[in-house]
C-alpha cells in the first residue's frame, strides 16, 4: 500500500471504513480519498469491536496505512484500542471519537507514546464550548466536526444556517490552537449537487476537509475543496507581479492579498490544479 500524496494537513476527503469490512480496506487505500479512517467506533457494533480492533491492526501491520476512528475516552473500549494500536507500523494517526475535553486529547496522546497525532473529533455541545482548549492539547493535530452526533445532542436541524455555529466555533478555535482548518462531518445521501453545495458552503466557513462515507463522494469533495483553476490563475498573477515589482509594498491591500495568494499556490501545486 502507498501513501496519499497528499498531507493529512491540507487533506480534503476523509474517507471513513467500517473497521469490521475488512474487504474494502484494500479499496479506500487504492481511492481518490486524501485520507482513510478505518472505524471502529459508530461502525462496528460493540460485540464485534474486539474483532474489529484486531482486523485493522492485522491489515496496517502488514503494509496497510491509515488512521483510526477510536472510541471515546469514556466508553469501555478505549483503554484497549490505545493499548492495541501503540506501535503499529502503518498507523498514520488516530481520531479520538467524542472529544468534550483537553484532556481526552492529551491522555489518548500520551497512551499511544506521544507520537501519534490525534484528530480530535467533536460530536456535542459541551466539545463545541470546550473547543478552543482541545484545539491547544497537547498531540492535537486537527479537529472533526461530528455533525450528526451533534444535531442528536442539541436538537439542531441540518440546516446550513443552523449548523453555521458549530462549524465557525471549530474554525476559530483551531485558529486558536494554531491548528490547520477543521474537517466537516460527512453529508449522508447520493446527490452531487448537495454534497457539492455543503462543500462549499463549509469551505465558505472556513472548514478545510470533509468526511465522508461513499467513494463515490471523493471526486466532488476534493474539487470542491480545491482551488479552482481560476483561483490559482489570480495567485501565480499577483505573485509574478509582486516578484517583478521586488516585492514592494504598494499599499495596505497587498500584504493581505499576499498571503491569499500564496495560500492558494501553495494548496493548487499540492492538489494539481494548473492555472
Amino acid at each position: 500500500m502507498t501513501e496519499s500524496a497528499i498531507a493529512p494537513e491540507i487533506a480534503r476527503s476523509w474517507l471513513l471504513v467500517s473497521g469490521i469490512r475488512t474487504s474494502d480496506f484494500d479499496a479506500a487505500a487504492c481511492s481518490r480519498a486524501d485520507q482513510i479512517i478505518l472505524d471502529i467506533e459508530d461502525a462496528v457494533d460493540p460485540k464485534l469491536k474486539t474483532d474489529a480492533r484486531a482486523s485493522v491492526i492485522d491489515w496496517l501491520t502488514a503494509g496497510g496505512s491509515g488512521w483510526v476512528r477510536i472510541n471515546d475516552r469514556s466508553s469501555d473500549f478505549w483503554s484497549d484500542d490505545v493499548d492495541g494500536l501503540k506501535g503499529v507500523p502503518g498507523l498514520a494517526g488516530v481520531m479520538l471519537a467524542k472529544t468534550e475535553s483537553a484532556s481526552h486529547v492529551t491522555e489518548t496522546f500520551d497512551r499511544l507514546g506521544g507520537i501519534v497525532p490525534i484528530l480530535a473529533l467533536v460530536e456535542s455541545a459541551l466539545g463545541i464550548e470546550e473547543s478552543p482548549s482541545i484545539a491547544r492539547a497537547r498531540g492535537a493535530f486537527r479537529l472533526g466536526f461530528g455533525s450528526g452526533d451533534y444535531r442528536r445532542d442539541t436538537g439542531t436541524s441540518a440546516d446550513d444556517l443552523a449548523m453555521a455555529y458549530p462549524r465557525s466555533r471549530l474554525v476559530i478555535a483551531s485558529r486558536i490552537g494554531n491548528l490547520p482548518g477543521p474537517i466537516d462531518g460527512p453529508t449522508v445521501g447520493s446527490s452531487h449537487p448537495v454534497l457539492r453545495q455543503k462543500a462549499e458552503h463549509a469551505v465558505a466557513l472556513g472548514l478545510t476537509g470533509k468526511l465522508c462515507l461513499e467513494l463515490d463522494q471523493l471526486t466532488v469533495i476534493n474539487e470542491a475543496i480545491s482551488p479552482t483553476q481560476s483561483d490559482a490563475m489570480w495567485a501565480r498573477d499577483f505573485l509574478d507581479d509582486f516578484e517583478s515589482r521586488g516585492r514592494v509594498i504598494r499599499d495596505g491591500s497587498d500584504l493581505p492579498r499576499l498571503g491569499r495568494a500564496e495560500k492558494i499556490d501553495r494548496l493548487a501545486k499540492a492538489f494539481g490544479v494548473m492555472p
